[in-house]
């Protein structure tokens, strides 16, 4: 069997194709495909329709306009597609705001590449179907992805069990500041995982939009802010505007120091092996005196509101 030439179109799956061993193999990325570094080395196929420095309120209009328009967030450069000659595709059908549609990578494919090619889409909405398409994949590449995820499914537990014996902590979780939203999907069985109780999140499900007064009914002990696609930097400054109005401001977490910005575009928003990580930011955050994964500053830090 010739190797695999792969086309990988959403971050997370070339995390995972990377991590089963096959990241030399990858021949074309999506533009948001950065880890591991080295996939830097593949040709972006895909770009951007939206301004992504555009204000959070902002980006939620124009994305809504695109999709109610039946219109796609993304462009695929078929050029380098079919320049790449790929063998397989990794994209995922589970989020029109994520990644080019799994119809639009199908067309392309039957019209633009000349090999057959074996595409895999993931649609992962919790944690368990994370470890599942890690297995696909390998299936998919004729590689036993057993070790990897098990491996993962090992951290994970080993953290959740030493977490059982601590206070658990009332969790609000920001997936998006304008509007509002808690985050949903995996996101809550992290929490749980860490020691946590998501006080709004939805388990398996796409982000809630909340309100202030949901938030003040909560109550919770931690907010923890993972914006869809922003680095730490970004969060940090979408935090400060969220919290610049004082209903939030006046939460109690937030008068207690316990407002938390993290990198959601590395870890909380890419179902892969980095949610593990995600995890520890998260024990790290509920329970410092307990963990100390060397995450914060890189991963999280405190939001001064």
């Amino acid at each position: 069997m010739s190797a695999p030439r792969i086309a990988s179109l959403v971050p997370s799956a070339t995390e995972i194709v990377a991590a089963l061993g096959f990241g030399e193999n990858i021949v074309a990325r999506s533009h948001e495909c950065d880890w591991p570094p080295a996939v830097a080395r593949a040709p972006a196929c895909t770009r951007a329709r939206i301004d992504a420095t555009q204000p959070s309120g902002a980006i939620h209009e124009e994305v809504g306009a695109l999709l109610a328009a039946a219109l796609s967030l993304y462009d695929l450069d078929t050029d380098i597609l079919r320049a790449a000659r790929p063998s397989h595709i990794v994209t995922q059908d589970q989020c029109d705001v994520c990644a080019v549609g799994l119809a639009e990578v199908k067309a392309a494919a039957a019209a633009f590449l000349e090999a057959p090619v074996e595409i895999v889409s993931l649609a992962p909405m919790r944690l368990g179907d994370v470890w599942d398409d890690i297995a696909r994949v390998g299936d998919a590449l004729d590689v036993d992805a057993s070790p990897v995820h098990e491996s993962l499914r090992a951290r994970v537990a080993a953290i959740a069990a030493r977490a059982t014996a601590l206070p658990a902590k009332r969790v609000v979780t920001i997936e998006w500041a304008d509007p509002p939203m808690s985050a949903g999907n995996w996101v809550p069985e992290l929490v749980a995982a860490a020691g946590g109780i998501d006080a709004l999140g939805a388990r398996g499900a796409n982000a809630p939009v909340i309100d202030i007064a949901a938030v003040q009914a909560a109550d919770p002990d931690a907010i923890v802010l993972m914006p869809c696609g922003y680095d730490l930097a970004r969060t940090a400054a979408d935090g400060r505007a969220l919290f610049a109005d004082p209903a939030w401001a006046g939460l109690r977490a937030a008068r207690a120091g316990a407002v938390y910005a993290t990198d959601g575009n590395a870890f909380f928003n890419r179902p892969g092996p980095r949610l593990v990580e995600s995890l520890e930011i998260l024990a790290e955050i509920l329970h410092p005196a307990a963990f100390d994964f060397g995450h914060r500053g890189a991963g999280w830090h405190p939001l001064s509101v």
